[in-house]
């Protein structure tokens, strides 16, 4: 029946079925306003396809595109509880209201079995949220973190973000005869929540049948503890590509091991998925816009040194999985 778990390789997953997924009720209908080809709506209904249909959820949403998108007081796309934070404040909520939780359920006072989960976008996760999502990681909240991860702050003009990978064009990282798009590398948030010693943390993004998205999904809900997803979600405005090219971009990033699918449960660490044929990084940058300079004549070296830093953190990571 669903909602056992199986062994899987060095990790639990579940039995999936993309059938039986499909037909459970949705619980972010449509009618929000986020953009046409946007990768935060399909993260956003993946995880919460995850999800039990008998069990409740609290969903915490620090300020983003999402928010604005989904929610216009007094009503939201959420058929769940939907509680709009501040950008800096949406872990901290969100452990609030599970201690809460917890006092009344020890009261006798609320019945049922109720998840508590956050959507943030990376400006609000990597960096202006950091310290509440690191404080309520550490105190062990029974909770799941979701950052969404479209490489920019797009909500507010497509500025920079410690997410925002070298090189990439935005506001605040133009291109010109002075800059070249983003100076420093993108920070490996994943890596850092690792560091934080919680139950489960896992790197995916929606594509193909949402087997990978919806099984660590689903992982994370029903972990105990404090559990962290983070997952690509594309941006046509801020990555400059057409709408209807979000699947192929986001399979592109995967293939070329740009946004390596991976796992880590209880301190191990597994790979969900090798590529068949592990494909040039440029593959992946082509088709935005955001990277176009670095296909002129005479800036080869930015994609020498993309494709050398891929491959760095890849062969680390294959080191680290053993696989």
């Amino acid at each position: 029946p669903y909602g056992t778990k199986v062994k899987g390789g060095n990790s639990m997953s579940t039995v999936y079925n993309l059938k039986r997924e499909a037909e459970k009720p949705v619980r972010l209908t449509g009618g929000h306003r986020l953009c046409a080809g946007c990768g935060a709506g399909v993260v956003v209904s993946g995880v919460l396809r995850a999800l039990n249909k008998e069990d409740r959820a609290v969903v915490v949403n620090a300020t983003s595109c999402l928010q604005v998108s989904t929610f216009m007081y007094p009503y939201t796309a959420y058929m769940d509880s939907y509680i709009h934070s501040a950008f800096e404040n949406s872990a901290a909520t969100c452990a609030g209201v599970e201690a809460a939780y917890n006092a009344l359920q020890r009261r006798g006072k609320v019945e049922g079995t109720v998840k508590f989960i956050t959507f943030a976008g990376d400006g609000g996760t990597y960096d202006i949220g950091f310290q509440s999502l690191s404080g309520a990681m550490e105190r062990g909240h029974d909770m799941v973190y979701v950052c969404y991860d479209n490489e920019a702050y797009m909500n507010t003009g497509i500025q920079r973000s410690s997410s925002t990978p070298r090189f990439a064009r935005t506001t605040t990282s133009p291109v010109g005869s002075v800059e070249q798009g983003k100076r420093q590398n993108k920070k490996d948030l994943t890596e850092i929540l690792v560091a934080h010693d919680i139950p489960y943390i896992a790197q995916t993004a929606p594509m193909g049948n949402f087997r990978d998205l919806h099984t660590k999904s689903y992982n994370a809900i029903y972990t105990k503890g404090p559990c962290f997803l983070n997952v690509l979600a594309p941006c046509p405005r801020g990555w400059d590509y057409p709408m209807a090219r979000l699947g192929e971009i986001i399979r592109l990033a995967v293939d070329t091991c740009a946004w390596p699918l991976y796992e880590v449960e209880e301190g191990m660490w597994r790979l969900t998925y090798i590529p068949k044929k592990k494909l040039p990084v440029e593959d992946f940058l082509r088709p935005q816009g955001r990277f176009r300079h670095m296909f002129q004549k005479g800036n080869e070296w930015m994609i020498e040194e993309a494709q050398a830093y891929v491959d760095q953190k890849w062969e680390r990571l294959l080191e680290r999985t053993g696989a």
